[in-house]
């Protein structure tokens, strides 16, 4: 397949495929436009320690040079969250980006497909993109969830991000049959808060079970993602109704401003940040660490039950 002379996978990941090793996949638009400098360097860097340490390799996904790297080192890290104009790439930027050799930090639907085309089942993320509010007039509708319904990559997060219309979103994924699993607890949860005010469509409380489900679903080619959201820790967590506030005159200065598109998402966590006295930020790096654990665990119990 011509898809192979544009990916770049790193020695350690081919060596991990190759001899079946369990492999997570990780973002970079967190690195690049999600956190600053040089605290993005440090999370990212911790976050692979952490899935080392919970019995995976760690893949991080970027565009660098025209290729879909899978797996990068400390220097190409360093690049990517210490340079100005990285694109935030998502699928319909794949091409152009590639074309132009732009750097370029890969989004969850980036991501995902990178990953599948890599042979990597897992990825792991902070939120997924979803229905913006206001969506019924703006159509403003993220690409992650369209990946999500076609692609075989399962995905760990701390459920969707609370900037976005959590509700629809929801409805959104079961009309794409597109398996919603809340770990450790019924409540569905909201990214920086436990508890979103939605019921979660299923639970399962342990890796070693959602992994079997990974299993189930994939041999049956019943094809897709399955989205797992993981909760924050309670002692991390900024309340729910405490960040609606936050968000709310989040989205208003974004209004006011005229930012929309990709741009949104990030002037809306970089101004909940500021608004939250960094609050906001902790809690994203805690819940990614979080996230990191759990889907270790879950691509190496699934491995496991491969073989």
């Amino acid at each position: 397949m011509k898809v192979q002379e544009y990916l770049k996978i790193h020695p350690e990941i081919e060596e991990a495929l190759a001899s079946g090793k369990a492999i997570v996949a990780l973002e970079s638009t967190i690195i690049a436009h999600g956190m600053p400098y040089p605290l993005n360097i440090r999370t990212a860097m911790e976050v692979e320690t952490i899935v080392r340490e919970n019995g995976a390799i760690p893949a991080t996904i970027a565009i660098l040079e025209g290729k879909l790297c899978v797996g990068l080192d400390k220097s190409q890290l360093e690049m990517l969250g210490n340079t100005k104009d990285v694109w935030k790439v998502s699928l319909r930027d794949m091409p152009y980006v590639i074309n132009k050799k732009i750097p370029g930090a890969t989004t969850v639907a980036a991501t995902m497909r990178i990953a599948s085309m890599a042979g990597i089942r897992v990825f792991v993320t902070g939120g997924i993109g979803g229905v913006h509010r206001g969506a019924e007039n703006n159509m403003d509708i993220s690409a992650d969830l369209f990946e999500m319904a076609q692609t075989d990559v399962a995905v760990i997060s701390a459920g969707v991000k609370s900037i976005l219309d959590i509700g629809l979103t929801l409805e959104y994924l079961e009309t794409e049959g597109v398996p919603v699993i809340t770990y450790g607890q019924s409540d569905f949860p909201a990214f920086y808060s436990r508890s979103s005010g939605f019921i979660s469509p299923m639970r399962m409380d342990n890796p070693e079970d959602i992994a079997e489900l990974l299993k189930v679903k994939w041999e049956m080619d019943l094809h897709g993602s399955v989205l797992i959201a993981n909760p924050i820790p309670a002692s991390l967590e900024v309340p729910f109704t405490k960040m609606e506030e936050f968000i709310h005159e989040a989205l208003l200065e974004a209004a006011n401003a005229g930012i929309s598109g990709k741009q949104l998402t990030p002037f809306l966590l970089k101004t909940i940040a500021e608004k939250t006295g960094g609050e906001s930020l902790d809690a994203n790096i805690a819940l990614v660490k979080n996230n990191a654990m759990l889907g270790a665990q879950i691509a190496s119990s699934f491995l496991n039950k491969r073989k």
